[in-house]
């Protein structure tokens, strides 16, 4: 197996960079262009793994895709055709559980969809549910609830459908993508508190670019029977991602670090991260007419964080409290324990090898912080966001290796270059 091993940047104090752009957005993008009749363009897209699957597996059922450049002009096609392929979508949780409900849509014989060993463990259960209430033709193929499943041809209807809120948001998010195409629309009833609203609010922005507007009110959605436009999309930069290098001078106790193409005021909800850092000390600008700076110089403080809204924060905010004086506390997030590995578990058993005190929460984690770390090899458990987040850990100690550092792939491709910037 590959391993990365990382050097201690000792000499540090400003770097200014441009980073790709969001993976999430560049996702709702491709199902909206898909079912647009038209070609919409898409400015920007995120080029790596999970969006590069899920293009794939658009132009697997009649979706005309071309690159040109830094655009893809996407064709849309409706309905969607199911071709009779079986269509592999990797360990991409978000672009299964939106090319499922797209799927759902089609016309003609099936499609079979499946992915790696991780992926059929991933739970799709109530969106299999919801969209068996709305007449999709779905059966799983060998469990339950969980990939792989073959989708035939079916006649959707409207209907209300009800989901607790403390499910995943993608599958809220791929109902809600299709609704316009439902013969009435889609009346969704959320019960209980919503977990990770912003990644909703994300999905109904990009709706809205692309001429549909979901009524929200009292944790019901109201998505009119309609139809997307074609549309010049830009993506911005991925908030998640940036939170890596965001992150990096209360990792090393000084330097500034300026995110040119960086939107405080994003509609993502990871920008919530300058919020968290604020608070354990950082001090922040925003840029004009974009960007933002970020800029410290001691040790960290630790904080109490509700990550209910921004689990993909975790892991960075993990690392942070690895740091940090006092303890970190980190609730809210008992789904990451199905993301591409169980997050929660990951985290505190890597940082535990780094000599850091750290316990598992059923949503979250306690974390330590130390300045005094042993070396390690750190097990990425083929997650992205852990090899990264540990990445700019190993920033401070004085030897920590990766391993499989290529699943960086599925949402940063570039990472190590990038990282390699910071070394000038």
């Amino acid at each position: 197996m590959k391993v990365q091993e990382i050097k201690p940047l000792e000499k540090f104090e400003k770097i200014s960079l441009k980073l790709p752009t969001s993976k999430s957005l560049t996702q709702r993008a491709l199902i909206c262009s898909a079912l647009a009749e038209g070609v919409s363009k898409i400015i920007e897209p995120l080029k790596s793994e999970d969006t590069l699957l899920l293009k794939s597996a658009l132009e697997n059922i009649g979706i005309k895709i071309e690159e040109k450049g830094n655009v893809w002009e996407v064709e849309g096609r409706w309905p969607p055709l199911l071709s009779g392929k079986r269509v592999f979508l990797g360990n991409n949780g978000t672009g299964a559980r939106f090319f499922i409900a797209l799927a759902s849509l089609g016309r003609g014989s099936y499609v079979e969809i499946y992915g790696k060993p991780r992926l059929h463990e991933r739970p799709m259960g109530p969106l299999i549910e919801s969209l068996s209430k709305l007449s999709a033709n779905i059966e799983c193929l060998e469990k339950e609830g969980f990939l792989p499943v073959k989708i035939k041809e079916s006649h959707v209807i409207s209907q209300d459908i009800f989901l607790p809120g403390n499910i995943s948001s993608q599958f809220i998010s791929a109902l809600l993508l299709i609704g316009p195409y439902l013969p009435k629309g889609l009346k969704l009833i959320v019960e209980g508190d919503l977990v990770s609203k912003a990644y909703i609010d994300l999905t109904l922005d990009v709706m809205k670019a692309f001429g549909v507007e979901v009524k929200f009110h009292e944790n019901i959605f109201e998505v009119p029977n309609s139809s997307y436009r074609p549309t010049i999309y830009e993506v911005e930069a991925d908030a998640s991602t940036a939170s890596y290098f965001l992150a990096l001078p209360l990792i090393l106790g000084k330097g500034k670090v300026v995110i040119e193409n960086y939107n405080p005021f994003s509609k993502q909800g990871d920008v919530k991260f300058l919020e968290y850092i604020r608070k354990m000390g950082a001090k922040i600008e925003m840029l004009n007419p974009l960007g933002v700076s970020i800029e410290f110089e001691g040790i960290p403080k630790g904080v109490e964080i509700d990550l209910s809204n921004t689990p993909d924060l975790f892991p960075t905010m993990c690392v942070l409290g690895a740091v940090a004086e006092e303890k970190m506390v980190l609730r809210g997030a008992p789904h990451l324990r199905y993301k591409e590995t169980d997050r929660i578990k990951a985290m505190v058993t890597e940082l535990r090898k780094l000599g850091v005190k750290a316990e598992e929460l059923p949503d979250g984690a306690i974390i330590e912080g130390t300045q005094t770390f042993k070396s390690a090899t750190i097990n990425t458990y083929d997650d992205h966001r852990i090899a990264m987040s540990f990445a700019i850990l190993g920033l401070k100690i004085s030897s920590l290796k990766i391993e499989n550092p290529q699943c960086v792939a599925k949402s940063f491709p570039d990472f190590w270059e990038y990282l390699e910037k910071l070394y000038g």
